[in-house]
């Protein structure tokens, strides 16, 4: 595999006036930008600002409405992702389009011209250790990807489209569902490519990750170029105020005495998970009204199921699950709603939301039942019409009109709509699990205020999340979790944050596993 061709700094790709329009919605309004041969280059703004919108222009899986796209000086207008791999342009998905049950070497081979027609598993693995050898970059070629954590699998979607030829890697989101741990070594492997002669565009809404990686910045606004400069000498606080044109604080962090009352309370709970395995070991936990408890474990770890065993989506083998002293255990997720559990799932859009259906649908998902939205034989359209305009108000949802699907909305206004809707719900808890991933700095403050506020009128929140900044900012109680087990609980004026990514990691020493087990 041949090293890039150019010198450091030499334009690579040149993107002029690119303008695109879905329906009536301009998400790119002539936007230009440059990249350059060893660089990481940032593409910064918030939900719907258009980055994702100019990557797939730049990737070949849009094609623009009109402008230029120039790679090494020669005009392209790409029709497929072959054809801007072609040209060296590959990108790299926050969602991953890996084939779970097939191996890595099988994956990496998969639709790749190079590929011989007739090869014997062990020589796609040689193949596979060549292409790992030459980009210094590792994963077990003959694990199945199912097998593989989330930041090996972002490896094997790395190694793909760099062994096809790409000079220029647009990665979007990448950090969002790694670990710390995980976001280090990828900042390592970014850092061998430019240094090798190739060019990185990082797109994150996390301005710390921004500020460590990149050399450049481009700011985008409602589908505009605001600036683009050099990173060194840039402020988070400045970056902030230009993706969204204001500055804004957090409204509210003190906190409430927390209460005696238990609101939710697990008691010995053994489930198993989606594949028959056991995900939860015998976990007890309780959260008091007026305290948020935060949940810290690795991906996978048990969190998932944890949540949905609080909220009635999973049932137990064993054990107790109780709402304020009433026994719920494998209720359904009507009568937890009934009982007063807002619930922000995982999956925003296969759980949370019904993306066919409007918002104002969507807005009532789960009290559509209610006497002030139903009568005996119908749903009252016009008083569900009007809660969810007071809702879309209130959580500071933007969207055209109630009526417009729900899956038009970007990834922070499907969240804000979310946490609106369940914070109505939450009289009594409120689960939050990775609420505020993928999200921009004003989406995430939304969602973290609903929290807060829910926190604040008495609840108890039970916040779980892979941003360890974010439970230990947020949380009044810190809980481990790992391989379905907890395995340390700390007070908020008690926090050791190097034993807790220990616990995380599974380095559970002789205290631990006492205190764990009483």
């Amino acid at each position: 595999m041949p090293a890039p061709a150019g010198a450091p700094g030499q334009l690579v790709v040149e993107a002029r006036d690119i303008t695109k329009s879905f329906d009536e919605v301009l998400a790119l309004d002539h936007v230009d930008l440059e990249l350059r041969i060893g660089e990481v280059h940032a593409l910064l703004g918030e939900n719907g600002a258009g980055k994702t919108t100019l990557s797939n222009v730049l990737a070949g899986i849009y094609r623009a409405d009109s402008g230029t796209v120039l790679v090494d000086g020669v005009e392209h207008h790409f029709r497929s992702p072959a054809q801007a791999i072609e040209a060296g342009i590959g990108m790299v998905h926050q969602h991953f389009r890996l084939i779970h049950p097939m191996t890595v070497a099988e994956n990496i081979h998969l639709g790749w011209r190079d590929t011989p027609q007739f090869v014997t598993k062990r020589e796609l693995i040689e193949r596979t250790e060549r292409v790992m050898g030459e980009l210094g970059m590792h994963v077990d070629p003959s694990a199945e990807i199912w097998q593989l954590s989330v930041g090996e699998q972002q490896r094997v979607e790395i190694l793909r489209t760099l062994a096809r030829g790409a000079r220029i890697l647009i990665l979007d989101e990448p950090t969002a569902v790694l670990t710390e741990q995980e976001a280090r070594d990828l900042f390592s492997v970014i850092r061998g490519l430019v240094e090798g002669g190739r060019t990185v565009v990082f797109i994150s809404h996390k301005l710390n990750e921004v500020l460590e990686v990149s050399d450049r910045i481009t700011v985008l606004r409602d589908g505009v170029r605001v600036i683009s400069r050099l990173t060194a000498g840039a402020t988070a606080r400045e970056l902030a105020k230009l993706m969204t044109g204001e500055e804004r604080e957090l409204l509210e962090k003190s906190r409430t005495k927390v209460g005696d009352r238990p609101v939710l309370e697990l008691v010995n709970v053994t489930a198993r998970g989606s594949r028959g395995f056991i995900a939860i070991h015998e976990a007890s936990l309780t959260v008091h009204a007026g305290e948020i408890v935060g949940i810290a474990g690795v991906s996978g770890n048990g969190q998932t199921e944890l949540a949905e065993v609080a909220t009635g989506l999973r049932r137990v083998d064993s054990g107790r699950v109780s709402i304020e002293g009433f026994d719920n255990t494998n209720s359904a997720p009507r009568r937890f709603a009934e009982a007063g559990v807002g619930h922000i799932p995982e999956d925003r859009l296969g759980v949370g939301l019904v993306r066919s259906a409007p918002v104002r649908d969507n807005a009532v998902l789960r009290n559509y039942w209610k006497p002030e939205h139903s009568g005996r034989l119908a749903l009252r359209r016009g008083r569900i019409s009007e809660f969810a305009r007071r809702l879309v108000e209130a959580a500071r949802v933007q969207t055209r009109s109630i009526y417009s699907p729900a899956g038009y909305l970007s990834g922070g206004n499907q969240q804000r709509l979310i946490a609106g809707r369940e914070a109505l719900v939450a009289e009594r808890v409120f689960i939050a699990n990775q609420p505020t991933r993928g999200l921009d700095v004003h989406a995430t403050q939304d969602v973290r205020q609903s929290l807060i506020d829910r926190r604040s009128a008495g609840c108890g929140v039970l916040l779980i999340s892979e941003d360890l900044d974010e439970v230990l900012e947020m949380s009044d109680r810190i809980v481990v979790l790992y391989e379905g087990r907890i395995v340390g609980e700390f007070p908020r004026t008690d926090v050791d944050r190097e034993r807790i990514g220990l616990l995380m990691g599974g380095h559970i020493g002789p205290a631990d596993a006492e205190e764990a087990s009483v």
